[in-house]
């Protein structure tokens, strides 16, 4: 159960028990970072390029000089995006390499696994790759999200969605946990914003393949629009069976599958999937570009935008640490970044800004479509 936010007596307890205890990771010349990561299992495509983004930034400021004398060493650990093997990761990235920060962690369900035993140990759980509230709420001085809740971004997106396209009966496929959870939380309070509620709701379990039951029941509920809860795979999977069945009934995801990969993977099939990025899936400024030809030339062909998503929470890693200044403690991180505020970058984000009462650095998502077999931004940020 959500605890509400708590100030004053609460936030005092944990900066004495959590943020004053002896650093760990740090010494004078260098800070050790963990990350847990899907390398194996179903987001494995999204795992390995959140990891290099990530790297990528940080190998940056080390052939920079580092950020007040230290240079930075990531440790990547795979979860295979199962909450058990996640929590073994986290337990040696802080009981084990003590790490002083774990960032990009990939998964709602990892997330809530692994949160609770890195928060205990003291150590920054920063930007994790998981949108569910729990990433930012309640407030706390060791953890920070920069991931659009999916919560706030499919109210928003599902009320657009109805008053642009006129939508009557609108159904939902989601995954059975936390991350499927979430964005039907937030989808079924924005219809009820406007008066309106699903006609069907249909689960599937976690590594599913087969979805022909879920199409075939949202068929027959006559559904017009129908918002997916689902990852990478699986959002190809459902639009895959509705074309085979010949029914081009429209559909929407969530910012977690509206990268390339869907659209590489999915061909055909997936032309006209709505989206709601937080990361814009194909800008075209020419320091993007230049960006992609570096990562590429570094590691590979097989470029996703969630590497973007890797390198921006390195980068974000990096402004707090730049503003703890040289005693750099999980408490002078806290208010360091706590004073972080960007603004719209080469990768197109709205931009990020925290503060002492908010460590969510951006609610705001956009609209796109795959069109021609790329997603093609059609609105600027929802409010």
């Amino acid at each position: 159960m959500r605890q509400p936010i708590a100030l004053g007596a609460m936030l005092l307890a944990l900066a004495a028990s959590g943020l004053h205890a002896q650093t760990q990771g740090v010494t004078k010349s260098e800070v050790k970072v963990g990350t847990i990561q899907d390398l194996s299992g179903p987001l494995a495509l999204y795992g390995k390029n959140i990891r290099n983004g990530l790297q990528m930034r940080l190998d940056e400021a080390n052939e920079a000089g580092g950020v007040h004398g230290r240079k930075f060493r990531l440790l990547v650990e795979d979860s295979g995006y199962d909450p058990k093997k996640g929590s073994l990761a986290a337990s040696k990235l802080v009981a084990s390499e003590k790490v002083f920060a774990v960032v990009g962690t990939i998964g709602t369900p990892v997330m809530q696994a692994t949160m609770p035993m890195i928060l205990e140990k003291g150590v920054l759980h920063l930007f994790p790759l998981a949108a569910a509230r729990e990433s930012f709420e309640p407030l706390h001085p060791l953890k920070f999200a920069f991931f659009a809740p999916y919560y706030d971004a499919m109210r928003v997106a599902v009320k657009h969605m109805v008053r642009d396209k006129g939508y009557k009966r609108i159904g939902l496929m989601v995954q059975d946990d936390d991350f499927g959870n979430e964005l039907a939380a937030g989808t079924e309070q924005g219809l009820k914003d406007i008066g309106m509620s699903a006609v069907e709701r249909t689960t599937y379990k976690r590594g599913a393949t087969d979805f022909a039951s879920q199409i075939q029941r949202l068929r027959a509920a006559n559904v017009d629009f129908i918002v997916l809860g689902t990852p990478l795979r699986e959002t190809v999977g459902a639009m895959v069976e509705a074309r085979r069945l010949g029914w081009n009934v429209d559909m929407m995801c969530s910012q977690a599958s509206t990268t390339s990969v869907v659209a590489r993977l999915g061909g055909e099939a997936v032309e006209g999937l709505y989206g709601t990025p937080q990361f814009p899936p194909n800008p075209t400024n020419s320091q993007y570009q230049r960006w992609i030809e570096a990562y590429k030339k570094r590691f590979g062909p097989e470029f996703d935008t969630s590497a973007a998503a890797g390198y921006i929470a390195g980068d974000l890693f990096l402004r707090g640490v730049e503003n703890a200044g040289p005693n750099l403690t999980a408490a002078s991180f806290s208010a360091g970044m706590e004073r972080v505020k960007t603004t719209r970058d080469f990768f197109e984000t709205a931009g990020f800004e925290f503060s002492k009462a908010n460590h969510m650095g951006s609610r705001k998502v956009r609209m796109a479509q795959i069109r021609d077999g790329k997603w093609l931004e059609i609105s600027d940020y929802l409010e």
